[in-house]
């Protein structure tokens, strides 16, 4: 098998990863190496759902000895199958680095004979790139759980981020759709990786020269829509990975019905569900909200019409509407339409003069929704009454069809021969 076929082959099995984002990292130029991964020197492209290509995304094989029910890879799939040896990978890394179609490196690979071997192939790679080609760019590794702690500490010197998909939302989940997998070998390499980046970060602060180990962080991904969890148990979960492993990001994949299993459900959820999770969890990393504020045991999924942020406000509207030029930060971050960036512009505007509505225009914040949830100098400029059930009926989204039915990501091929026209 060339290595065209396999790249074809590899590169198109790794697209059901989601968790590849570039970022965070400030591997920056040295002489002598080649590449920087500093917020600057990365940049991407992206498919229309949105996914991130500017990495060279592969596996390393495909020979899975596991059989989890969701998976393409799975031992019982009659599919093409191929390896990459490590000088592979490392060549393609290089030569595609070299003609500017890529930024950085994301590998995970099936898990080949055991974790552990499968684990030491991929250090192998880390360890040529990073040691004999003086590879400076970006990165992210998979950890395979299951595998030697010592081989992921090694893999961890050499990456900017590492991730351990936790693939599902429950130990009863992964008993049924992936048999072969346990919630402990997937939490103890969590624990690990979160223990040295700690330990690392101490280390520097009185050793600035000493190594770094991941600093980019780590992050997981899990499949939503395989098996019954509710959105509340997928939040508390990811609530949960952020506060005890200091995770990075918590990235969610629906799940895509590409076998035919009795224990799967046969029809996707809609990608509107891994949208108001993402913006759940942005919610709760960035704007200080717990899952049980967003969601509750008589409440327990994601409101498909509307945001998050927008159905905990008309569930409290006993808070609303307040005042734009009173308000402190930490309210006005949590009106629909107002962001961390609108939040600063208005704390900051403020100070001079009393803000109307028309200044909060001028700002470019979204007034569409916010105008429902505040006042500017006493004054309400709603267009309906301060009322939840008539909030709710004037933002209710106008349904419309749309041109898309379904996206497919773009393979390392697509982009290739839009850059140059051929491979």
């Amino acid at each position: 098998m060339t290595i065209t076929e396999k790249l074809a082959i590899l590169a198109d099995a790794a697209k059901y990863d989601v968790s590849c984002s570039s970022s965070s990292s400030k591997r920056v130029a040295r002489k002598g190496n080649l590449g920087s991964a500093a917020p600057a020197g990365i940049c991407h492209s992206f498919t229309p759902d949105g996914r991130c290509i500017s990495l060279l995304k592969i596996l390393m094989n495909n020979y899975c000895i596991y059989d989890c029910a969701y998976c393409v890879n799975r031992a019982s799939n009659d599919i093409p199958r191929a390896a990459f040896t490590v000088e592979e990978v490392v060549d393609l890394t290089m030569n595609f680095y070299r003609r500017n179609y890529i930024e950085g490196l994301f590998l995970s690979s099936a898990v080949i004979k055991n974790p552990t071997y499968t684990m030491e192939r991929m250090v192998l790679v880390l360890q040529n790139l990073r040691e004999t080609q003086h590879f400076n760019g970006y990165i992210h590794v998979k950890a395979i759980p299951g595998a030697s702690l010592e081989l992921i500490d090694k893999a961890g010197s050499y990456a900017d981020r590492m991730s351990v998909n936790i693939e599902l939302p429950s130990q009863r989940s992964l008993q049924l759709l992936a048999p072969d997998k346990s919630k402990n070998d997937i939490l103890l390499p969590m624990q690990n990786i979160s223990q040295q980046i700690v330990q690392n970060r101490a280390e520097r602060k009185t050793l600035k020269k000493s190594p770094h180990y991941v600093p980019a962080g780590q992050s997981t991904q899990m499949i939503i829509g395989a098996s019954g969890e509710s959105d509340l148990d997928i939040l508390r979960l990811s609530a949960a990975l952020y506060d005890k492993f200091s995770m990075k990001r918590v990235y969610y994949s629906a799940y895509v019905p590409i076998n035919q299993d009795k224990n799967l459900p046969v029809v996707a959820p809609p990608m509107a569900r891994e949208n108001r999770l993402y913006q759940s969890d942005w919610l709760i990393r960035v704007y200080g909200f717990q899952a049980h504020e967003l969601l509750d045991e008589k409440t327990p999924n994601l409101d498909m019409d509307y945001d998050p942020k927008t159905v905990w406000a008309l569930n409290h509207m006993e808070q609303f509407p307040v005042e734009i030029n009173q308000a402190p930060f930490k309210i006005l971050i949590r009106i629909p339409g107002i962001g961390i960036r609108g939040a600063q512009k208005i704390v900051s505007a403020r100070k001079i003069s009393p803000l109307d509505f028309n200044d909060l225009k001028k700002m470019g914040l979204s007034v569409k929704r916010a105008q429902y949830f505040i006042t500017c100098k006493g004054r309400y400029y709603g267009t309906v009454s301060c009322e939840p059930l008539k909030i709710r009926r004037a933002l209710k989204p106008q349904k419309t069809a749309s041109p898309h039915t379904g996206y497919e990501q773009l393979t390392i091929f697509d982009q290739l021969a839009a850059l140059n026209g051929e491979i």
